[in-house]
């Protein structure tokens, strides 16, 4: 079975941990990482043979369009993670279409490929924003990934389908969550990022292979570039737990990336989209 594997392309200094201790403005001055980490794992995609997509933040893509480049010379999608990483909670709608108009204008101008899917920075369309799917129909995205169907301290829409929706009566627009375990009853993150980077490899193949074979759907993955990165700066003035959440088995990280790229079939969550539009129907 195909699953879909993603990379939210932002950059060490801003990720949801951080976004109370490190400002906005002060972004411009910090040492930038994000093209060197993209680089590196386009060059494991291209070793393992995977074509994936590219969730970017508009402030990274005005900042390297060459690297835009880069991703769609290599056969993967590059699509919208919003311009700055700001959460849809925090916008209204007008807001909200701003900066889908604004990230996706920067996208297209730097890549040369038309942007159709979304992914909301830290999954962040949840029941306090459930009018955020009715603005992407509207704004012609084909897909959002933007639910995390869990209950977390950051995020979460524990109520929401764990596969394949239509949240738009009369759209074709399809949300696809990122992939959760069942087990005893309760539902288990299994979508990547901290969780993959944190748990034992094992644990994140069963999930699949839950999915995958019990469930009769495709998985979808996603992780950070950040992730690949030990020799990143520390961010000492964040929360314990924040730093826990970022810096654990960041060496470790590129290994078990390659052993997922191993042992199932991988590609980008466009192609996934249009299968999975169909049964959501």
């Amino acid at each position: 079975m195909l699953n879909a594997l993603s990379v939210d392309v932002e950059d060490w200094f801003q990720v949801g941990a951080f976004e109370r201790t490190i400002r906005r403005e002060d972004w411009a001055g910090l040492i930038h990482r994000v093209e060197r980490n993209t680089d590196a794992v386009l060059a494991l995609f291209d070793e393992a043979g995977v074509k994936a997509t590219f969730f970017t933040l508009g402030w990274v893509a005005e900042r390297y369009p060459a690297l835009m480049r880069r991703i769609v010379e290599a056969g993967h999608e590059v699509a919208s993670h919003g311009y700055d990483h700001a959460r849809v909670s925090t916008f209204d709608g007008a807001q909200f279409r701003a900066d889908l108009r604004r990230s996706r204008a920067i996208l297209e101008d730097a890549s040369g490929q038309a942007v159709t899917g979304y992914r909301a920075p830290s999954f962040s369309i949840d029941r306090r924003a459930p009018w955020a799917h009715e603005v992407l129909a509207e704004e012609g995205y084909a897909y959002s990934s933007s639910v995390a169907p869990i209950r977390h301290d950051h995020y979460g829409w524990p109520e929401s389908p764990r596969f394949a929706w239509k949240p738009v009566h009369g759209s074709s627009l399809v949300e696809l969550p990122v992939t959760t375990a069942k087990l005893a009853g309760r539902t288990l993150a299994a979508g990547g990022g901290g969780f993959f980077r944190l748990l034992p490899y094992g644990f994140s193949r069963w999930a699949i292979r839950q999915v995958n074979r019990r469930d009769q759907r495709p998985a979808i993955i996603y992780f950070h570039p950040w992730e690949i990165d030990p020799e990143q700066p520390r961010v000492e003035g964040a929360p314990l737990r924040s730093r826990f959440r970022h810096y654990t088995n960041l060496s470790a990280m590129a290994g078990k990336l390659r052993r997922l790229t191993r042992d199932f079939a991988w590609g980008r969550v466009d192609a996934l989209a249009a299968q999975e539009a169909a049964r959501a129907a």
